[in-house]
């Protein structure tokens, strides 16, 4: 089993910023791609940015520029790094990951998601 737990959400000014983080723990052989989705209230969830593990980055175009995504292998965590936060940007951020366990078989997995709040 493969558990992703996230943290850093919360409420936060226009134009401030906001650092989250996904740590994946478990039966992880490899992790593929690590990535931040977001879901606002009536909308679909969309991708956010995605970090791949031949190092590649993937950003949607509202939030290029102002979001930047990294990953710590050693640790298997991600982050994202939220800068000039707009209260476009409020929604529940899930991180999600796939990869392969011990015994080579793909997994995929979302976070719980954690809320990320603009507003004056």
């Amino acid at each position: 089993q493969v558990q992703l737990v996230e943290s850093g959400g919360g409420s936060v000014q226009p134009g401030g910023s906001l650092r989250l983080s996904c740590a994946a723990s478990g039966s992880i052989f490899r992790i593929n791609a690590m990535g931040w989705y977001r879901q606002a209230p009536g909308k679909q969830r969309e991708l956010v940015a995605v970090a791949t593990s031949g190092g590649n980055t993937n950003y949607a175009d509202s939030v290029k520029g102002r979001f930047t995504i990294s990953r710590d292998y050693a640790k298997n965590t991600a982050y994202l790094q939220m800068n000039s936060l707009k209260p476009e940007d409020t929604a529940v951020y899930y991180c999600h990951a796939d990869g392969r366990n011990y015994q080579f078989s793909p997994w995929d997995h979302w976070g719980q998601g954690t809320q990320v709040t603009v507003s004056s």
